[in-house]
């Protein structure tokens, strides 16, 4: 591979010239614009290209985080001018032929995230001989309320415009647009699920790696009911043309503000209990069912898949929400009966398990445990599936609390073990296992989209193979089948509104 110099590299896109910056021996080129900004007409609309400019644009800096929910402390909308829809490259070698390329789509519950965020900065595996692009895309109300006049999963629909714009431009910075690979974590898994099932989406991408995929999916109804509760707040109905009148912060602030009394909703279900207020709505057209569903009849069998979830998934959230050590028998009872299958089984086939334990494990299952599996097993019924799980306990805040928890995987993944929250969750003076594991998991990644093949044998239902990644990474059969044998009859259908009290 040859090398980049020191001058600020200029690729020629279709929209225009672009300069970018040169860090760490790679070329980097941030804030492209995939799609106009989608204010004014364009408010609550499908994205739309991106304009060509004249002379050279400078690609130095990341574009403005689209607006976004205030709940966990980000910073809301920062651009009048709506230019969030941007993407962002960095190439080991600007004048290689068709190197591999592989496409972050960040999670945040579907509220909330940015491409800019440090952890997700791609020197670290760019230098490893691939492509990576990360983007923005619209989240909260403005990706995924579903109001009525405008189309749904906006945020979807950026997706799918950064992944055409990755299609028709990656060339420019020595990447292969057939040797694509998507990966993502959490709401961009849920995200990359859908992905693989929605049309128009096909052929976009080779491969996919899917981290912690959790569960959420909104029938048509219950989204409308939803949305019909964030344009009350705001003393409007949900119509499309009346609520693009209103500045992205107030739409947001709205939202949130349903989402801070989620109990008074009762007929919302599961989504009142998780208070997750947004997620991908199976509107039988842009998607049109389930991913499992549709994975289960053939639907992306040329896609192939690396899925897998940590092992505590939910001591994260039990921590962020100071409930480690909190968990009294009435709120344990509480959730084995919103969330299990079938609480007294959970009881059974946990018997040593106490109540903290039981809770922790059945938000883990339902939100993102077996969600990952049943995508596995349902892909690999007519494509090819690896699954693993991360079992590697996080150093950060004091040994044994977040265990191997929801996250852990992203530091990890992108090799930046203390960049932003990743802190948090490795420790600012890393230990050299979390060193040595980050090679592990970047190797096994860049392998599979590179050729395919990840390391470790595909999943199917006799042998179960599982990666389990820890200090001494293995190859075994899926070791949470108590959970699995639990879940095995849980269809995962959309989430439905249940009769209002």
């Amino acid at each position: 591979m040859s090398a980049i110099g020191s001058a600020d590299p200029e690729v020629r896109v279709t929209t225009g010239r672009l300069r970018g910056r040169v860090e760490d021996g790679v070329a980097v080129f941030r804030g492209v614009p995939f799609a106009r900004p989608p204010v004014d007409a364009l408010r609550l609309a499908a994205p739309v290209p991106a304009e060509p400019w004249d002379g050279v644009r400078e690609a130095g800096a990341f574009g403005p985080p689209p607006p976004q929910s205030r709940l966990l402390g980000a910073s809301g909308a920062d651009s009048a001018d709506g230019d969030w829809l941007t993407v962002n490259v960095w190439s080991p070698d600007l004048g290689a032929a068709r190197l591999p390329v592989m496409v972050w789509i960040q999670g945040g519950g579907y509220m909330y995230g940015r491409s800019g965020d440090p952890v997700f900065d791609g020197r670290v595996l760019a230098r490893d001989g691939v492509i990576v692009v990360t983007f923005n895309y619209r989240v909260s109300a403005e990706g995924f309320g579903h109001f009525q006049g405008a189309p749904a999963n906006r945020g979807l629909l950026d997706q799918v415009a950064a992944l055409r714009w990755v299609h028709d431009n990656i060339a420019a910075f020595g990447g292969d647009p057939d040797q694509v690979t998507v990966f993502g974590e959490s709401a961009g898994a849920g995200s990359i699920a859908a992905l693989m099932v929605m049309p128009q989406a096909a052929g976009l991408f080779r491969r996919a790696i899917a981290q912690s995929v959790p569960a959420l999916f909104f029938s048509a109804e219950l989204a409308a009911d939803i949305a019909a509760a964030v344009a009350g707040e705001l003393g409007l109905a949900p119509l499309a043309d009346e609520l693009a009148r209103l500045s992205p912060e107030q739409l947001i602030d709205a939202g949130d503000a349903v989402a801070d009394k989620m109990g008074g909703f009762p007929q919302w279900g599961r989504v009142a209990y998780v208070q997750s207020l947004f997620a991908p709505v199976v509107d039988g057209e842009v998607l049109p069912a389930v991913p499992w569903r549709l994975l289960a009849d053939g639907a992306a069998r040329d896609v192939e898949l690396i899925v897998g979830h940590t092992r505590d998934e939910y001591r994260l959230f039990m921590a962020i929400r100071g409930d480690t050590g909190q968990i009294t028998a009435e709120r344990a009872a509480t959730a084995l009966r919103e969330l299990a299958p079938d609480p007294e089984a959970y009881r059974a086939a946990y018997p040593e398990a106490d109540e903290e334990r039981l809770y922790e494990l059945v938000h883990s299952d339902w939100m993102f445990r077996m969600p990952s599996v049943r995508l596995a097993e349902a892909h690999q019924r007519h494509g090819r599936a690896h699954l693993y799980e991360l079992t590697w306990p996080a150093p950060g805040m004091g040994g044994d609390t977040l265990g191997a928890c929801h996250g852990l995987g992203l530091p990890l993944t992108f090799g930046n073990l203390t960049a932003g929250a990743a802190g948090l969750l490795i420790g600012l003076e890393p230990p050299p296992a979390a060193a040595e594991l980050s090679a592990r998991v970047r190797a096994a990644w860049i392998a599979f989209a590179t050729t395919g093949d990840p390391g470790w044998p595909a999943y199917e239902p006799q042998n179960r193979h599982t990666w389990i990644i820890d200090t001494e990474p293995g190859i075994t059969a899926y070791p949470e089948e108590t959970s699995r044998e639990l879940w095995a009859g849980h269809a995962f259908d959309p989430l439905t509104l249940r009769a209002r009290p």
